[in-house]
């Protein structure tokens, strides 16, 4: 009996305290909630966001520019050392520094030329009595150039060698260019130039080689790059943007990313490496670029039949296949080409420069924000305009951290990565090293490399998940010298028609491994974007800024040629910056995974279109990957109506995590590690890269494409295979989106 009323005691005491903490909670004080609630409960502000635009500052820019491209600074010169210790400088001040900031080394495997032996192109004749000799540097028009540190011309990469053979021209150095010129030309022991476009670097090398080539040449045609313009006394730089004769494409002539000795591991001082000959992806023989001067000289002087109308250039000659060799009325009759190639390879340390800010409550969350730092030579435009921008963005959130006015939501890393320009080692190592970090806390990654190509246009590529915060972010923003937004700008130089939205910009896929989104997009699955200001592609045919990868590539040529008065500078900082604010601070990430259901739509009915008939011809149905698309299509609507219908900040925070997760994870859910077992690092099975020219789905579109070409059965299998594994891909994505159970 006692027992039972000293339990009842308890109870009734526990029913009281309970009503009395009750009561007092409901008494309203004005503002009684935990401080917790109300930031668990907190989205973007926009009045941060107008104060952080409006001070992003163009002369800042300016001057980071100036300041980054003093010395030329190629990946591990003492040049690329100043700019770690400048970047730690900014990212630790006092005043407009980040949280904290250091620095990451790597132990990588990196190509140079011989300062003491430089590589040498030259005609000789039969008793090696040299004719002519290609230039060993670029032509000075200032001090710049003649920097002892530019680095000589050459191909990253290429073994070391001593060769010659009779000259051929390959056009771009393609398959079908060699299949072409070998149908005419014994191409066994020969040398091939070749122009740049249309085959990778050291693609063109690596074909040359399975005819019997023994050393390849590769130029920039004046047709590709400078709209048929060569003289430097009235029409290139220090003219105009056009690249001069002597300038040449330096660059990294290898496959795949990463540091090569150490596939899938961090390249720490004492990480397990692979033997070099166990390399792929690099050139076999000798390789070596050379400015379109000499190229004229080679090439004009060629033998034999006309090359065809599309490999024809800007030289004021007919472009020949070579005879092999050169005219019987050249000077060059019966000569040799000689290629002395010594580069060496070395493992080096590299840096990447790390920084943080932490976030107030989701700290565990990351949004991520990068470029490269190396150049090949002072890099003003490749990488240092994205660079002065990322500096930019950082002094002002750094200011307003700082002195107390924010701080995220959740925690931004920026990235100074080393060795981009060697195959995007920085980035490439970084994402090997913090995998399983990186995998399940990563909410996106912000690319800015080159930040200006030009100053007419906005250009983005991305996840189309993230199309939706790129085209807030610019419609806040002018375009430079005007009253009309980014947004309406973009929409007049690069657009589509959306079925679900009429006309908007158009905005690109990250298909390839052109920087440093690869190893998050590709091999992470972290949703990315790559931010730029482009030209006006109507108005010419550059395939890039013409002085890219040269010695031309300056402050000068900059602040004279591509963005004076450094507005579109301010343009990219202002709309990636935005993008990256309403990532870190928004309460709901902005995604949108029905633009997600309509990029799978459309590469969907690309894939039916030329497809499916040569697919039912071998028994093989794509009724299965429709359906995939269109339970994509339902369990995205389906999210984004609880999105509608939620009031997030007055609901459990669990809640919009759960959401963001889902958002989050989205990318990660296309990833298939054993898709593509021959392409290094490509995981994606949406956005990896293809050899196809249709615009669909990667390993889908190979595949059918080959097995067409080959006819064996197998290879229809390997179509049927892929077929399934996208399949899958796409219902697992959808699956992702549905209710948790």
């Amino acid at each position: 009996m006692l027992k039972e009323v000293l339990l009842g005691l308890l109870a009734g005491a526990a029913v009281l305290t309970v009503g009395i903490l009750l009561g007092h909670f409901a008494i309203d004080k004005g503002n009684s909630a935990p401080a917790w609630v109300q930031d668990a409960s907190r989205d973007v502000d926009e009045n941060m966001v107008e104060r952080f635009l409006a001070e992003l500052d163009n002369i800042q820019i300016q001057e980071n520019l100036r300041e980054l491209t003093k010395v030329p600074h190629m990946a591990t010169s003492p040049g690329d050392e100043a700019t770690v210790e400048f970047m730690l400088k900014r990212w630790q001040d006092p005043k407009t520094g980040l949280d904290s900031a250091w620095r990451e080394d790597y132990n990588v495997y990196l190509s140079f030329p011989n300062k003491s032996n430089p590589n040498k192109v030259s005609v000789a004749d039969p008793s090696n009595v040299v004719l002519f000799m290609v230039r060993e540097r670029e032509k000075a028009y200032y001090p710049e150039q003649e920097d002892p540190e530019v680095v000589q011309p050459f191909a990253a990469y290429s073994p070391a060698g001593n060769v010659k053979g009779k000259l051929v021209y390959a056009n771009q150095g393609k398959i079908s260019d060699y299949e072409l010129l070998n149908g005419t030309v014994d191409l066994k022991g020969t040398i091939a130039i070749t122009r740049y476009g249309g085959e990778g670097r050291s693609g063109k090398a690596i074909n040359a080689a399975k005819f019997g080539v023994v050393g390849v040449l590769v130029y920039t045609d004046p047709y590709d790059i400078n709209d048929g313009l060569m003289s430097d006394e009235n029409e290139t730089y220090p003219h105009s943007w056009y690249l001069p004769p002597s300038g040449v494409e330096r660059g990294s002539y290898n496959i795949d990313f990463g540091d090569m000795l150490t596939p899938y591991l961090a390249a720490k001082k004492d990480t397990y490496r692979i033997p070099k000959e166990d390399i792929k992806g690099i050139p076999p023989i000798p390789t070596q670029p050379i400015g379109f001067e000499d190229a004229y000289r080679l090439i004009c002087e060629l033998d034999g039949d006309d090359a065809p109308i599309e490999w024809q250039g800007a030289f004021n000659c007919t472009y020949k296949f070579g005879g092999p060799g050169f005219k019987s009325t050249s000077q060059f009759n019966n000569c040799n080409v000689h290629l002395d190639i010594y580069n060496r390879e070395e493992l080096r340390n590299s840096a990447n420069v790390m920084g943080v800010i932490r976030g107030s409550v989701e700290p565990d969350r990351y949004v991520i924000y990068g470029n490269h730092r190396d150049s090949w030579v002072h890099g003003a435009i490749d990488p240092s305009s994205g660079t002065a921008v990322m500096l930019e963005i950082t002094r002002v959130l750094g200011k307003m951290l700082k002195e107390g006015k924010w701080r995220p939501r959740r925690s931004i890393i920026f990235g100074s990565w080393g060795a981009e320009e060697f195959g995007l080692i920085g980035s490439a190592e970084y994402t090997e090293e913090y995998f399983s970090k990186l995998s399940e806390r990563a909410v996106a990654y912000i690319n800015v490399d080159i930040s200006v190509f030009a100053n007419a246009t906005l250009r983005a590529s991305s996840s189309p998940a993230t199309q939706s915060v790129i085209f807030t972010a610019s419609k806040q923003v002018n375009a430079p010298g005007t009253t009309t937004s980014v947004y309406d700008n973009w929409i007049k130089y690069y657009n589509r028609t959306s079925p679900s939205y009429g006309i908007i910009p158009n905005v690109g896929y990250l298909t390839g491994a052109g920087s440093d989104y690869a190893p998050f997009m590709h091999y992470l699955g972290v949703t990315s974007m790559d931010i730029s200001y482009y030209y006006d592609r109507s108005k010419t045919r550059a395939r890039i800024y013409p002085a890219y990868h040269t010695a031309y590539d300056t402050f000068d040529y900059s602040s004279k040629y591509i963005d004076p008065g450094f507005t579109s500078h301010q343009a990219v900082a202002r709309t990636a910056g935005n993008v990256l604010v309403r990532l870190a601070d928004s309460l709901l990430l902005p995604f949108n995974c029905s633009d997600y259901a309509e990029s799978l739509e459309q590469y969907h009915n690309e894939a039916v279109k030329n497809f499916e008939a040569k697919l039912m011809a071998n028994d093989i149905s794509m009724d299965s990957l429709k359906n995939a698309v269109e339970q994509f299509r339902k369990a995205a609507t389906k999210l984004n109506s609880l999105i509608r219908d939620s009031d997030l900040a007055n609901e459990t925070p669990l809640k919009a995590r759960r959401i963001n997760d889902q958002l989050m994870l989205l990318d990660r859910a296309f990833l298939d590690p054993l898709a593509f077992p021959e392409k290094y690092a490509f995981r994606h099975v949406i956005w990896a890269s293809r050899s196809s020219r249709v615009p669909t789905f990667p390993g889908l579109a190979d595949a059918v494409e080959k097995a067409e070409s080959t006819g064996l059965k197998e290879d229809w299998h390997q179509a049927h295979k892929h077929l399934s594994i996208l399949t899958q891909a796409i219902a697992g994505a959808a699956h992702t989106l549905d209710d948790v159970i």
